[in-house]
């Protein structure tokens, strides 16, 4: 019952790091440049310039014509969104709490183990694109004219969070998948063993 309970938080822990991912990935405070009137958004699907009246937003017509870190962050953060889909999927079928695969405790705990391992991967990914990203903006900022001023906004910090909690969750499904094999595998055993000794 209890290694279940922590099945359940690592997929709670996994699912909300997800959850963030997406909202990250959609959000377009990536990037914050300031000039003299006017601040500027950049996200990775479209950018947003606000002034004290109005605020104009405008999608990315070329992919080919963007910034190498926004090219990069977003064919990353798909591939992170891709991977934690199919942890989700998986996992659900690896987890002690559901009646899927009732029959093969095995063929259950290597799921859930597979499950954790896609997530421990999509929030690696996350992390270190996430990690990337700022690293380029803070370059990009020493270099720029002092007349602008760039800086990460809160997208970034929202990434690094869902990729920290999706890569946890996806540890304890792992730690728990295995241990969770091996307790059956030894159950099954002490049940031939018994049943020799009858």
């Amino acid at each position: 019952m209890a290694s279940s309970g922590l099945q359940i938080v690592g997929f709670l822990l996994s699912l909300t790091g997800v959850c963030a991912t997406i909202a990250a990935t959609f959000m377009v405070e990536w990037e914050k440049r300031f000039q003299v009137k006017e601040l500027t958004y950049e996200g990775l699907w479209m950018s947003c310039i606000s002034t004290t009246e109005t605020t104009t937003c405008e999608i990315y017509d070329s992919v080919l014509k963007l910034p190498t870190e926004i090219q990069a962050t977003r064919l990353v953060m798909v591939a992170s969104l891709f991977f934690a889909a199919l942890g989700l999927i998986i996992s659900v079928f690896g987890m002690k709490c559901t009646r899927f695969m009732d029959a093969m405790p095995q063929g259950k705990g290597n799921a859930a183990v597979t499950g954790g391992i896609l997530f421990i991967l999509s929030g690696l990914l996350t992390f270190i694109i996430t990690s990337w990203y700022a690293g380029r903006i803070v370059q990009l900022n020493q270099a720029a004219h002092h007349l602008q001023n760039k800086e990460f906004g809160h997208a970034v910090f929202v990434s690094w969070a869902g990729g920290l909690f999706t890569a946890l969750g996806g540890v304890l499904l792992s730690l728990q998948g295995c241990w969770g094999s091996k307790s059956s595998t030894e159950s099954i055993g002490t049940n031939h063993t018994h049943g020799r000794i009858k």
